[in-house]
């Protein structure tokens, strides 16, 4: 049975060159802070890899960050604004208030909430029906005690992008700084720091065909830092412990073979999801798509099918050799509905009932004809047996 991957969201396949620098690169195993040659030879290739992960998003070096995750650079950002350190500067950091939305990554949302907890001033902005930042709103909640503002460039969901330039230009109206996730962003759409005017901006490696386990966080030149992980002067002072070298030699052989294919493969990707799009359209009733079609990640396709479980539509189709999702990866096992489709106004049924696909460099138009072909058949399988629809039919 031939196995279709449709779940690029979630993670990546490495890219066929990532995998060559992988094996070329498994003997430089010393110490990045070790004087000696060993340790020099990793350095080396770090700095190298810096410069690339740099480049993708139009960064300086010394602006980059290595982390173990995008999860563990958010939540460095937001933590920032919580510490009474006493070299901090209290008056731009645990003051302040801090503004993101309805429809962040649980990363931001869960450390945003221990925030509150202790005694951060956190406002969640709302989205409309496409899941997009109000932006009338959002500027009557930008005040001059705001000291962050955090908002995702792509949602990971549902493909819908923000406004993230238009949102930067408001908070520094006020003197807020700005954050943007970008996790699902780069390395699919132009990323350009300077041209969307943030001052932090999160990365991982595995969702650009990197592999798992390395992250990166931007930090404008100048702007206020405090290290969530300390203990060592790695990265400059502000990310203690010893460099994931070949986790970052990967991370930027990445980073070089995303830049230099992604205008090619965006385009690829997106005709796909349309062609898939257009398909189910065309073959299934009684379905809505969620999301903005126009200001959209190429890949991301989420649609939700009445009168079924998406649960009971992932395994049916996993049966069939096809992986998709039922929303963020980092929110499986829970059978609450998506907050991203609850926060743009879906019903929690329609909510309940969601898939989503998201294609990417190695998915094929055969694959998508495959798809087409054997999801109906599922979701009338589905819908035979429940309940729900057959009443509301």
């Amino acid at each position: 049975m031939k196995r279709i991957y449709m779940d690029n969201n979630a993670t990546t396949p490495l890219h066929p060159g990532v995998k060559d620098v992988i094996r070329d690169s498994i003997g430089i195993f010393g110490n990045a802070s070790s004087f000696h040659s060993f340790g020099r030879e990793a350095r080396k290739y770090i700095e190298e890899s810096r410069k690339d992960v740099a480049n993708l998003i139009g960064a300086e070096p010394q602006e980059i960050i290595f982390m173990g995750s995008g999860s563990e650079a958010n939540n460095t950002v937001l933590n920032i604004f919580a510490c009474k350190c006493p070299h901090c500067d209290d008056t731009v950091t645990c003051s302040k208030e801090i503004i993101t939305s309805s429809v962040e990554h649980p990363c931001v949302l869960r450390t945003s909430e221990c925030l509150q907890e202790k005694g951060i001033k956190v406002t969640y902005a709302e989205v409309d029906k496409f899941g997009k930042v109000d932006l009338d709103r959002l500027a009557k909640t930008i005040t001059g005690n705001t000291g962050l503002v955090s908002i995702m460039t792509a949602n990971n969901e549902i493909g819908t992008i923000m406004d993230i330039k238009k949102i930067s230009d408001m908070a520094r109206k006020k003197g807020a700084l700005m954050h943007t996730d970008a996790v699902q962003a780069v390395g699919k759409i132009p990323v350009d720091v300077n041209a969307l005017g943030v001052d932090f901006l999160t990365m991982s490696a595995h969702k650009i065909y990197g592999p798992k386990g390395v992250g990166a966080l931007y930090v404008r030149k100048g702007t206020i830092f405090c290290p969530m992980i300390r203990g060592g002067h790695q990265e400059q002072g502000r990310r203690a412990g010893t460099e994931n070298t070949l986790g970052i030699i990967a991370f930027g052989a990445a980073a070089k073979f995303i830049g230099e294919e992604m205008d090619e493969d965006s385009k690829r990707i997106f005709n796909l999801r349309e062609k898939l799009r257009n398909g189910i359209i065309k073959r299934i009733p009684h379905i809505h798509i969620n999301g903005h079609l126009i200001d959209t990640l190429p890949g991301t396709l989420n649609i939700s099918f009445e009168g079924v479980e998406g649960e009971s539509v992932l395994l049916y189709l996993d049966l069939e050799g096809i992986a998709v999702s039922t929303g963020s990866a980092c929110a499986s096992g829970s059978l609450d509905p998506s907050h991203v489709l609850l926060a743009t106004g879906l019903a929690q049924e329609a909510a309940h009932g969601s898939i989503r696909f998201s294609l990417g460099r190695e998915n094929t138009e055969q694959e998508v004809d495959m798809v087409l072909e054997i999801l109906p058949k599922v979701i009338g399988k589905v819908r035979s047996i429940s309940t729900a629809y057959g009443s509301v039919r």
